[in-house]
């Protein structure tokens, strides 16, 4: 029973990556720039990698995954944040190990939309933006027992940092970045197996680049958030 549970930590690893644990807030007085604090606006795709890999952990045991994309859009102004692709994997694999087994996730009901960028003035917790992943959802297929299936989603928020704060999740890394440190994420009843763990405790990071021209495909502009 334990091992089955360890298991499916992997679906709220894969669905926290791109979340945290804060609540939600609007995105008033927020500017995305491109370059600098002081650059160019920027509104339009995003790409969103792993930095290292997600973990996470309950009273039962734990788990990981050590790759991960994600493919998205926002506005200047923080808000209309949205996700229309997300992949979670682990090398090798490309199933995530956990509790015995391993764990195949695939997102669901993308595009996730709804979603904004805020910067906080009052840099809390030495932050400089919360970044608000609304409507996820992923499903997490699991290679023991024959398949058993479990559902995890919600909307949250993750910490943001510009690439030049001290703070952010990896300092060799001068983009923007994203973090959750031990946020919980609950389980969707319906589809989920009663085995299903109803919450889970993920630490994962991301890095954040904004496409370079509209359509290209080469994601390389460094990002940064700043009072509007």
């Amino acid at each position: 029973m334990a091992q089955i549970r360890k298991s499916f930590m992997l679906a709220a690893a894969a669905a926290a990556l791109v979340v945290g644990s804060a609540t939600a807030a609007t995105a008033a007085g927020t500017g995305i720039h491109s370059g600098s604090a002081t650059g160019p606006l920027f509104g339009g795709n995003v790409k969103g990698s792993l930095l290292g890999t997600a973990t996470v952990s309950t009273s039962v045991g734990g788990g990981s995954c050590n790759q991960s994309t994600m493919l998205g859009s926002v506005h200047s102004d923080g808000t209309a944040l949205t996700i229309n692709s997300a992949t979670f994997t682990n090398n090798p694999g490309p199933a995530c190990p956990g509790g015995g087994g391993t764990v195949t996730v695939t997102a669901q009901s993308l595009p996730w939309s709804g979603g904004n960028v805020t910067y906080d003035g009052a840099h809390t917790g030495g932050r400089d933006a919360t970044v608000t992943i609304a409507g996820f959802k992923v499903r997490a297929d699991a290679s023991i027992f024959g398949g058993i299936t479990c559902y995890y989603g919600g909307s949250v928020t993750a910490n943001g940092y510009n690439p030049n704060n001290p703070n952010r999740p990896d300092t060799t890394v001068a983009q923007a970045q994203i973090k959750l440190a031990n946020a919980t994420i609950n389980k969707i009843s319906t589809g989920s197996n009663f085995l299903c763990p109803s919450t889970a405790t993920v630490t994962a990071a991301y890095q954040l680049q904004g496409e370079s021209s509209p359509g290209s495909g080469n994601y390389s502009l460094q990002l940064w958030v700043a009072a509007s």
